[in-house]
């Protein structure tokens, strides 16, 4: 007898071990899945696993050198911001400005079990395997900022500016400018990236079309130090040259110092026209200033586009729009207003 009742007891026992160990799972499973899709059944189990405890969204976010550029910045700010636990993301950050850095990055983000990798590549090419490699385990991607040269089902959506027509617009504003001769330094940003391909290519192809000069072509990779640098070698060469054409507000911050330096005039009605791109603030207020004349939009608020689409999948709905371009424009320093600094402008 005493024997039956230990029997039942270790029974008994063991049912409820069982219990609690399903109830636990159970319990995680549904709080990190939305998705009501029946066909989801990979990423659905998938997803639940990966999630902790609570129900956090577990994504990876691989972005350039947050001290690259005011844009960078502002753009990290702005996804620290939004990517938090009380938004309901477990999120985990990574920057570097080396492609083969942010590769291993990811790769390590789908070893630990990540729902989302959030992908602003350093580089166009080479991102092919470790999306296959994500995509193989239920790990859905997003880009954001900059294109890769990569199939489109091996991300989930692209939310870019549109590099090239940032370019074009540019470019389209210095042909208006009807100047006499067009002799023009370009200084191009971190060689392979998509603002780099994109603002390069428009000008190379204006360059080819109509006849104009390039007095040197080299890259400064953001940098206003390098930008100087290279300014200064044209200037102590006695090359001749009117325009600055440069990939970003510091690289044209720089190139600006060497001319300073050398006592020659820039910006309205001056020797050198000078152009930029990003629109931080301290440079559309040297555009209102006109010491510049130009300065091109690049849109760094992404995370809430980035956001609301991750709860679009999360809920199984399909996407309408895979490529998300953000809505950007190029300001003259003869135009530009305070209120245009105020709501365009980035930084301080």
């Amino acid at each position: 007898m005493k024997k039956k009742i230990l029997s039942l007891l270790l029974v008994v026992c063991l049912g409820l071990s069982m219990v609690g160990c399903g109830g636990n799972d159970a319990g995680s499973t549904t709080g990190s899945n939305n998705s009501s899709s029946s066909d989801s059944k990979d990423s659905s189990s998938d997803e639940g696993s990966k999630s902790n405890a609570g129900g956090k969204i577990k994504v990876g976010i691989i972005n350039n050198d947050s001290n690259e550029s005011g844009y960078r910045t502002a753009n990290n700010k702005d996804l620290k911001a939004k990517f938090t636990e009380e938004n309901g993301y477990d999120a985990s950050f990574f920057y570097s400005n080396k492609n083969d850095e942010q590769i291993a990055a990811a790769q390590k983000f789908i070893q630990d079990g990540v729902n989302y990798i959030l992908l602003s590549a350093a580089n166009k090419a080479g991102w092919d395997s470790v999306l296959q490699d994500a995509k193989a385990e239920g790990v859905q991607v997003i880009l954001f900022d900059r294109t890769i040269d990569a199939k489109e089902d091996l991300y989930a959506a692209s939310i870019v500016s549109d590099m090239e027509k940032e370019g074009e617009t540019a470019v389209n504003w210095l042909r208006d400018q009807k100047l006499k001769e067009y002799n023009i330094i370009h200084l191009q940003g971190e060689m392979g990236t998509a603002a780099q391909v994109g603002r390069s290519g428009a000008l190379d192809k204006a360059v080819e079309t109509d006849k104009w000069k390039l007095v040197t072509q080299q890259t400064a990779e953001w940098n206003a130090e390098k930008a100087q640098q290279i300014v200064q070698s044209v200037i102590d060469s006695g090359k001749k040259f009117n325009v600055i054409y440069a990939e970003n507000d510091d690289m044209a911050k720089g190139a600006v110092a060497a001319l300073d330096k050398a006592n020659i005039s820039h910006g309205v009605g001056k020797d050198v026209v000078i152009m930029g791109f990003d629109c931080n603030k301290w440079a559309l207020k040297e555009l209102k200033a006109k010491n510049w004349n130009y300065d091109g939009q690049c849109n760094p608020f992404q995370a809430t586009y980035i956001d609301d689409v991750i709860k679009k999948l999360e809920a199984g709905e399909t996407l309408t729009e895979k490529v998300i371009i953000l809505d950007e424009k190029g300001f003259d320093a003869n135009e530009i207003t305070d209120e245009d600094i105020e709501q365009y402008g980035i930084g301080g």
